[in-house]
């Protein structure tokens, strides 16, 4: 930790990692997580600017778990806010429960209610009616928490918009009662994109912005030994330079922007293929590629593979 402009300044350093198995605060389960220097970089700008950082790169590069790394190093709080279709941006604040409250008024005229709860109703400071999402969360606690907006990209044009002066000045207003909520402490916004569409200049101009490139062949071999520490070196290798070899003939045939193999599914299919005795796994490598539904998700991906590996024989 540093000193910066007189406070304390947090600094991600990418090399303090969860034991294996190891569970969060809400009981999911923790992976390590090996960012290069470029991306630890991008992380402490962001931490030190208190601006958010988007990220894009191709899904299954690592975008989304880099929040719980970056929650889990720190030792902060991390709110995660999965975009929807739907997602407004208030959805992230605050809801509104305006039917609970229109049902409590009436009891009320009928003398169906307490006097502690009937004060309650239009009282803005019990915020009675009020749940809050994941950024309201976030700018009501005492210490900094790293919040995740998952492919902002998913919602309406209009949803990055309707967050510039919350994401901006850190602070919003519940409209129904007329609180006002600043940001207690400055969250550590991450965002990701998947590039479906254009994100607004105007979001643009507030957001720091990274492309995480897909892990190279050391960092996938780093990935898989931690994740799989007692299978064998030999099975590991050869396993990644299938994979390698897989994922490259598919950007020749779709071009850089097709799904490609991804981190993710290679984990599903080493942990496959550890199930054999080493010998017989890889014997299995040495042939097509076993177990292929594992890695291919789509028709056209498989007639191309079948292809080539005609073509091979």
């Amino acid at each position: 930790m540093v000193e910066a402009v007189g406070r304390p300044f947090l600094e991600y350093t990418g090399k303090v990692q969860p034991q294996l198995g190891e569970r969060g605060a809400n009981g999911q389960l923790l992976y390590p997580y090996f960012p290069n220097p470029e991306l630890v970089e991008a992380v402490n700008l962001a931490i030190y600017l208190e601006r958010p950082l988007l990220l894009k790169g191709e899904p299954g590069c690592g975008k989304t778990l880099l929040a719980s790394a970056v929650a889990y190093e720190l030792g902060l709080k991390l709110e995660a806010w999965y975009v929807k279709s739907t997602s407004r941006g208030r959805d992230g604040l605050y809801n509104y429960d305006a039917v609970g409250r229109l049902r409590d008024a009436q009891l009320a005229t009928s003398n169906r209610l307490t006097a502690e709860q009937i004060l309650r109703i239009d009282d803005p400071t019990t915020s009675t009616y009020v749940r809050w999402g994941p950024l309201g969360r976030a700018f009501q606690q005492e210490q900094r928490t790293v919040v995740l907006i998952d492919e902002i990209d998913k919602a309406d044009i209009d949803f990055p918009n309707d967050l510039l002066l919350e994401l901006d000045q850190k602070r919003f207003i519940v409209e129904e009662t007329g609180q006002e909520i600043k940001a207690k402490a400055a969250p550590i916004v991450l965002i990701t994109s998947n590039d479906e569409k254009d994100l607004p200049d105007a979001f643009l101009r507030r957001c720091l912005f990274h492309y995480v490139e897909f892990p190279s062949r050391e960092r996938l071999i780093q990935i898989v030994n931690a994740l799989f520490p007692t299978s064998p070196q030999d099975l590991i290798d050869k396993a990644i330079v299938r994979f390698l070899l897989l994922r490259e003939e598919m950007r020749k045939d779709k071009g850089e922007a097709g799904k490609k193999v991804s981190t993710s599914e290679l984990i599903d299919w080493f942990r496959v293929l550890r199930r054999y005795p080493e010998d017989e796994a890889l014997a299995k490598l040495d042939g097509k590629i076993p177990y292929a539904g594992v890695l291919l998700k789509s028709w056209d991906d498989h007639i191309r593979y079948l292809r080539q590996s005609r073509g091979r024989e």
